[in-house]
């Protein structure tokens, strides 16, 4: 699941191989609802739309008709509607005519030739047909064509995610690694949720959100952590300060404060930037951050932090930081 998130982040990242990707997804689906869900229904259509089997059948009822009633006009019009499939029709129903007396065909004929003049002689039967199932066959070829390379492309992607180290799996493994804190041997209560997370330079959309809820399920907020301010140019991004942030249900406001590097908070333009965001903290190791509403409390604790070097200036912006959260009711409550 951590090489399938981190895929689509790249994915997300890299324009050209997004839009490959929905190409292909877009002619999946197409195809899905086009063939599959709502596939095309005619109606009111001519006999030019028909199966040829079933024109062949439309020229023997329209022949036999004008046998009977002798009606000029109807027997052209017939012949009309079968369109450019007409002259291929006549050629296959005179092969093989199927019950149809000749000489009624060859009366039917007379009046249409003196009504539309010659005949243009038809292709040798089933060559039209032929024709049009190969223009089928060739866009049914280039459409497995195109499925089966973005096939393989997304294959060759998950096989290489699955071996690339990327910085949401970097910071995945550092958080499975820390070792939690026992609140209870340092004589507090067990947390209702305790939770470690880790950004790592190069994941641009690091954003982590979690559930508050009780041991019967009960919902009572969500707090989280995502990046709330970069500096400098160019990827990946340099990343200044993050925002924590406490959602209580029986609370009207959330609760926020915002964890800065030590360039970023001595910078005015920065601060004055952040500072409607929440209350504004200088990054240290083992720094606790405490944030409350009206019945939960969260502490937030500086578990490691490194960073980056470079051309930026000197502690601007985070190489990777750890984070605890843990969030109790608050006293009282």
């Amino acid at each position: 699941m951590e090489a399938v998130t981190a895929i689509l982040k790249n994915l997300l990242k890299n324009t050209v191989v997004a839009i490959g990707v929905g190409v292909v997804l877009g002619l999946l689906i197409g195809l899905l609802i086009g063939w599959v869900i709502w596939p095309v229904q005619f109606t009111n259509a001519t006999p030019e739309v028909l199966r040829a089997d079933l024109q062949e059948d439309y020229l023997r009822m329209s022949v036999d008709s004008f046998a009977r009633t002798g009606d000029q006009t109807v027997a052209v019009r017939r012949w009309d509607d079968l369109g450019k499939a007409a002259a291929p029709t006549l050629a296959r129903v005179e092969a093989n005519p199927a019950g149809t007396d000749p000489a009624a065909l060859q009366q039917y004929l007379t009046v249409i030739q003196a009504a539309k003049g010659q005949i243009p002689t038809a292709p040798a039967p089933g060559a039209a047909s032929s024709g049009l199932s190969g223009l089928v066959i060739l866009s049914s070829l280039v459409v497995l064509v195109l499925v089966a390379v973005g096939a393989l492309y997304l294959l060759r992607l998950l096989r290489k995610g699955s071996g690339t180290v990327t910085p949401v799996m970097q910071g995945n493994e550092i958080s499975r690694q820390v070792e939690k804190t026992d609140f209870q041997s340092l004589g507090l209560a067990q947390p209702i949720t305790q939770t470690m997370t880790t950004y790592v330079l190069g994941d641009d959309l690091y954003d982590e959100s979690f559930s508050i809820d009780t041991g019967g399920g009960e919902f009572l907020g969500e707090y989280g952590v995502g990046v709330s301010e970069t500096i400098g140019v160019g990827e990946p991004k340099k990343v200044a300060a993050l925002e924590i942030w406490l959602f209580d249900k029986n609370d009207i406001k959330t609760a926020t404060k915002v964890l800065m590097s030590e360039h970023a908070y001595n910078d005015p333009n920065i601060r004055a930037r952040l500072e409607p965001k929440g209350e504004l903290v200088v990054v240290k190791p083992q720094e606790q951050v405490l944030l409350e509403t009206a019945t939960l409390q969260l502490l937030a604790t500086v578990v490691d932090m490194e960073y980056g070097s470079g051309a930026m200036p000197q502690k601007s912006y985070f190489e990777r930081i750890t984070l605890e959260l843990a969030v109790w009711p608050r006293s009282g409550e």
